[in-house]
């Protein structure tokens, strides 16, 4: 149990500091594009830390089986560089049993992949195309930074030059509106200040503007329309319910195991296949990890991190042509993971025949 304890703990803490590394790389790639697109006004920087949160489990699928694999073979390959293989070798440790050690690690990192893959990813990525469409559908003031023209909805630009303390008015206010179907003029609405206004009864929301001046021009002609105000009021839209999102990367992994389109059935298998691929990944990872002392442990990372990416590409390639029906959903992904079950088992009856000396 020393030992058992011993590895198990070797094996995590590495495979922590690895996923952690990815995660924030992966994670701040992603944080620089959403907070981009809120500097652009796409949506408020209030929901950036929902969006990041609804996002990690999409993440973690991708990144514990990496992170896993990774973290058996710099594991024990420390422990093939302090000789600490040696030692158990001569207490009788084999390769099979060293496998059995790390069967206990690889079914926890199993169950939390397939908690993200079958559920929480899903799950994560309606939320997350929920709260876009929201924004897209408010056209809210909220969205709006002073200093800058930013697209408003509805062929609108507007400009504000600050907000008020308690961020509710806005101050010299300025919306261009294209011409559109309902009027060929062009027009430009300046005001000292403004606010939105939604109408309980009717579920409208209105930009209300005071104090300025309106003026409306039709292209290619020189006349021009001009409107001084005291109160001008710009109707928004209605507060629309959010639009039917049916994309099968939203859809439950109990609706995709009942669709027989294979499109459907490309998502299941892929969903399916991540938990299995961390066994499979341990597998090659265990006769992977044995170097020699003078190699240093980073002597097969190279060429395990090639095979990881051969694994993961190949199936990759196997849920497109599944999806575009070129391959029937009968053979689907599993002799990709075939393959390299056999490989691994390969490597490790090698690795029995010659020992961990």
């Amino acid at each position: 149990m020393i030992l058992f304890r011993y590895l198990t703990r070797e094996v995590l803490l590495t495979m922590s500091a690895v996923a952690g590394i990815l995660l924030l790389v992966i994670m701040g790639s992603r944080f620089i594009r959403y907070f981009s697109d809120a500097a652009e006004g796409d949506f408020p920087v209030t929901i950036l830390g929902s969006l990041m949160m609804f996002h990690l489990p999409g993440f973690m699928e991708l990144v514990l089986p990496l992170a896993f694999f990774l973290g058996i073979l710099l594991a024990y390959g420390q422990l093939y560089m302090n000789s600490e293989i040696t030692v158990m070798v001569a207490c009788g440790m084999s390769p099979l049993r060293l496998l059995r050690v790390t069967l206990l690690p690889a079914s926890i990192v199993a169950v939390l992949v397939a908690l993200c893959s079958l559920w929480l990813t899903p799950a994560g990525a309606l939320q997350t195309a929920a709260t876009l469409e929201e924004q897209r559908s408010r056209l809210d003031v909220s969205v709006l930074a002073p200093g800058r023209f930013q697209d408003f909805g509805g062929g609108r630009t507007a400009y504000i030059s600050d907000f008020s303390s308690d961020g509710t008015e806005m101050q010299e206010v300025l919306v261009h509106e294209q011409p559109g179907p309902e009027s060929p003029h062009s027009f430009v609405t300046r005001a000292g200040s403004g606010y939105q206004e939604t109408r309980i009864e009717t579920g409208s929301r209105f930009l209300v503007l005071e104090n300025g001046e309106r003026y409306g021009v039709m292209p290619g002609q020189n006349d021009a329309q001009r409107l001084t105000f005291e109160r001008y009021t710009m109707r928004l839209g209605l507060s629309r319910s959010l639009q039917e999102l049916d994309s099968l990367e939203y859809a439950t992994t109990q609706e995709l195991w009942h669709d027989p389109n294979p499109r459907a059935q490309a998502q299941f298998q892929w969903r399916t296949g991540l938990p299995l691929m961390v066994f499979i990944l341990a597998l090659l990872a265990q006769p992977l990890s044995r170097v020699n002392p003078r190699q240093g442990r980073f002597g097969k990372l190279l060429p395990a991190i090639f095979l990881y990416v051969a694994y993961l590409s190949l199936l990759l390639a196997a849920v497109d042509a599944i999806g575009s029906g070129s391959l029937p959903t009968v053979i689907g992904v599993w002799p990709v993971h075939l393959l390299f079950l056999g490989l691994g088992l390969l490597l490790l009856w090698r690795s029995q025949r010659k020992g961990m000396r």
